[in-house]
């Protein structure tokens, strides 16, 4: 006989928040979450999607425990809040429907990559490295001395690379053809409603009507279906004082840029 809340699980609706910067934690969370949506036999997952993007490994193994999630039967639908953008579309575009505002923000297709090269700094101030390596690329991107060609042409093979899977992920989500997706992956950025134009978002709206959506897909009566949350990220306490959310979005960027300088991010950056 199946637990009482396996049999709730299959007339309610799982709901997902992805937000803030996509990296390790977020990934841990949420790839736990999606299995746990997957135990409990959820008809349909509502994915909650307020990310500016963030690493490449991490977004594509969330866009891969989707694409599972979604074999095993259940119905998935993103809704796209004030901006998913860049590596927040490729986990969005893993979703069977994408449903968005007219003004969130969102594209940013791409791949980028930074170093910083503080050797004039160094030299002014005095400061020189002595660096001893077992190949001649092994010290790339050090922040002593600037990117040579050969490095530099090495770096645009990686970064063409991982675009080439960004427009193949995203014509295969979407049921687009991969140069159709190359006529507008250039980084740019869109509205929803520009979005839907270019069939990357199927409908305009609130996450309300995200919500319905799934509850339809899966046969549910969507006045009865309420969403039961997985994998809620812990509160912290500056977001309840004024400002407290910007704050800790911008301190998570920070720990973004600290903890991945130098590696593809598939990230917006204004």
């Amino acid at each position: 006989m199946p637990w009482p809340w396996r049999r709730r699980s299959r007339r309610a609706i799982a709901r997902i928040a992805i937000e803030g910067p996509i990296a390790g934690p977020t990934r841990k969370r949420v790839i736990k979450a999606l299995e746990q949506v997957k135990q409990r036999g959820c008809p349909a997952l509502l994915l909650r999607i307020d990310s500016p993007g963030g690493t490449v490994g991490d977004s594509q193994e969330i866009h891969a425990a989707i694409l599972r999630l979604r074999d095993s039967g259940c119905r998935v639908v993103a809704s796209f809040g004030n901006i998913s953008a860049s590596g927040g579309v490729y986990i969005g575009v893993a979703a069977e429907q994408i449903v968005a505002n007219p003004g969130t923000i969102t594209g940013s297709i791409g791949v980028i990559l930074r170093g910083n090269d503080a050797s004039r700094l160094l030299e002014r101030i005095g400061i020189r490295f002595e660096t001893v390596k077992s190949g001649l690329y092994k010290d790339i991107l050090s922040p002593d001395r600037a990117l040579t060609e050969a490095e530099r042409q090495l770096l645009q093979e990686l970064i063409d690379a991982s675009y080439g899977q960004f427009v193949s992920a995203v014509a295969q989500g979407r049921g687009l053809e991969e140069q159709a997706v190359r006529q507008f992956a250039d980084g740019r950025v869109f509205t929803g409603a520009q979005a839907r134009e270019l069939g990357l978002v199927d409908v305009l709206g609130d996450e309300e009507q995200a919500r319905r959506l799934a509850a339809e897909l899966a046969g549910l009566d969507p006045e009865r279906s309420k969403p039961i949350h997985f994998g809620q990220s812990p509160r912290r306490l500056g977001r309840l004082l004024p400002g407290g959310r910007l704050l800790s979005m911008l301190q998570d960027l920070l720990q973004l840029e600290l903890a991945c300088s130098g590696q593809p991010l598939w990230l917006h950056r204004p």
